[in-house]
């Protein structure tokens, strides 16, 4: 039984897993699946980054073992007839079965499928390898955890011996088995390994090292895993970071701590309240007190903000003793309660903003029926430009059990007062919404056609999904955009986490109702953002609060001697 240790350098599963020939696989895997193939394209190299789906992989796996693979002159069969023959083979029930253990976690019913399927002769593909890792690597406590480091080993070993290629997730499970045997050495060789053999390492894959150099205090390891990721083109997130300030910290390392509580300021914005906690432990600690010059060039200083746009100078920290380090808030004027420091609003830049529309018109051209979106740009050039778009939906449900027309017009009108120009913002709605329910009240059939006689109006057609319509709309008149919604679910995920949490910041008008009827919450004239103050004084936002049912909770750090 193997409990808790990492496993010796004599333990032959650590020479096997050091040892594993895995360009041999790859040669005599690629020889084996060239004459299924059949395509003129080059053959791959050991740096080819192979582009199978599982699937795909499953299927050529089954056809090239299988002693029965229709000949050409066979007759043909349907698609339906051959998907029932692979869900009913052998190899698919097991795979059913798998995947029913990987969803209730059931490792031992899993090794026990796995030894029946080994003594009757059932062959493995990708996917079944890849779940029984999985499986042994996710169990991590009590005599599961033993039984799934143990056997773990010796399935991955039968993978190889089985010449089934690995891909990336067999790697990462492989990984973390080698945490389970408390050893992140072997879990960095493993990443290292899989980007020798072509194979893009993910976040993922980097976790159980970076995670368990981190946990030991092994700080310059941890620096190697994350420089490696650096190179592999991986962005470490929230949680990443977290731990390399954590052991930077624990380390007495101030410049790492300086450099990632940047990285945090970039990708995260604001931080959970776990990361709140690592970041004031920092400020309170007496290494922390120690790093900072007492002197230092103030134009120098002012040089560098104004170089990174404003909110901070990375020149390091400044001053000098121990920080003063409150749980505060800001006024509507970005003030803290706690110093007096006013936050600023950090710039966009506008070439960010145009590219930022053209992917945006892409990915939702990629989404969308093609002729739909365009004839709306087309619709948007003769229309627009706007300054204000208004998510009609979310607008007309806020606060209501059924769609308000007269709340939607409400604010169209407020928006129509508050316009420079006095042009009634862009409403958009969908189709339904303008043809049915409500919409088929007399009134609200006059507005609608008032709208849309004075071009404020667009219906997205049906089978649309219009948050695309009011995003890109919004984007493309750098106007506000009147909506409610997070703007957190998959669609907005494809957007990335670096321009758009930005724009939406600087455009989102959000609202609330009360007694005396809507209230428009605009854009802070501050950016919520971790913020660097050029005499050193520094400010974390959380994601604890939103300013309008509750404050936004912020961290602010200052010089004892340089408080307002």
């Amino acid at each position: 039984m193997l409990h808790g240790g990492a496993l010796p350098r004599t333990s032959p599963l650590f020479s096997f897993f050091i040892k594993i020939p895995l360009p041999l696989i790859f040669r005599t895997s690629c020889r084996f699946f060239r004459p299924i193939l059949r395509s003129p394209k080059p053959k791959p190299t050991l740096n080819s980054t192979y582009s199978f789906s599982m699937d795909k992989r499953l299927n050529l796996c089954t056809l090239a073992l299988s002693d029965n693979s229709p000949s050409p002159s066979s007759p043909a069969v349907s698609n339906k007839a051959m998907k029932k023959a692979r869900r009913e083979s052998p190899e698919g029930v097991l795979r059913h079965k798998l995947d029913m253990c990987s969803r209730h976690g059931q490792l031992v019913q899993a090794l026990s499928l796995y030894d029946e399927a080994r003594s009757n002769g059932v062959p493995l593909s990708l996917h079944h390898y890849n779940v029984l890792l999985y499986l042994c690597s996710s169990n991590g406590g009590g005599d599961d955890g033993d039984v799934g480091l143990k056997r773990g080993f010796e399935i991955f070993r039968q993978m190889v011996e089985d010449k089934v290629v690995p891909n990336e997730a067999t790697f990462t499970s492989a990984a973390r088995l080698a945490i389970a045997g408390e050893d992140p050495e072997m879990a960095f060789h493993l990443v290292k390994q899989m980007k020798g053999l072509g194979i893009p390492p993910k976040l993922r894959s980097y976790g159980p090292a970076l995670f368990e150099f981190c946990k030991k205090g092994e700080a310059d390891r941890a620096y190697e895993v994350d420089a490696h990721m650096v190179e592999s083109g991986v962005v470490a997130e929230e949680p990443e970071i977290t731990a390399l300030i954590k052991v930077s910290s624990d380390s007495s390392r101030g410049d790492k701590v300086y450099e990632m509580l940047h990285r945090l300021r970039t990708t995260v914005r604001q931080v959970s309240e776990s990361t709140y906690g690592v970041v004031e432990e920092w400020f309170k600690s007496e290494e922390a007190a120690k790093v900072g010059v007492e002197t230092w060039d103030v134009n120098k200083v002012r040089e560098g903000v104004v170089r990174g746009g404003g909110g901070w100078h990375g020149q390091g920290w400044l001053g000098s003793g121990n920080w003063r380090v409150e749980r505060t808030q800001m006024d509507e004027e970005g003030t803290c309660s706690c110093c007096g420091e006013k936050l600023v609003s950090i710039d966009i830049d506008p070439k960010e903003t145009e590219n930022f529309a053209t992917s945006l018109s892409k990915l939702a051209s990629q989404r969308e029926v093609r002729g739909d979106f365009i004839r709306f740009q087309e619709w948007l050039q003769g229309h627009g430009p706007f300054d204000a778009v208004v998510d009609g939906a979310n607008v007309g449900l806020v606060n209501q059990h059924n769609f308000s027309f007269f709340q939607l017009d409400t604010l169209v009108n407020r928006l129509r007062q508050m316009s420079p120009s006095k042009r009634l913002p862009l409403v958009i709605l969908h189709q339904n919404r303008v043809t049915g329910g409500p919409a088929q009240n007399p009134n609200n059939k006059r507005l609608l056609e008032s709208w849309k006689k004075s071009g404020a109006l667009y219906s997205t057609p049906v089978g649309s999904n219009d948050d695309w319509y009011w995003l890109y709309a919004a984007v493309n008149c750098k106007c506000l955009l009147v909506t409610n919604d997070e703007m957190r679910d998959h669609l907005f995920q494809l957007l990335g986490t670096s321009f758009f949490p930005r724009w939406k910041e600087k455009h989102q008008v959000r609202l609330s109702v009360s007694r005396r009827g809507l209230n428009l919450h605009m854009p802070p004239p501050y950016s919520i953002v971790i913020q660097e103050a050029e005499d050193g004084e520094w400010h974390v936002p959380t994601t604890t609060g939103d300013d309008i049912e509750t404050p936004r909770q912020w961290l602010c750090a200052t010089r004892a001697r340089n408080t307002k």
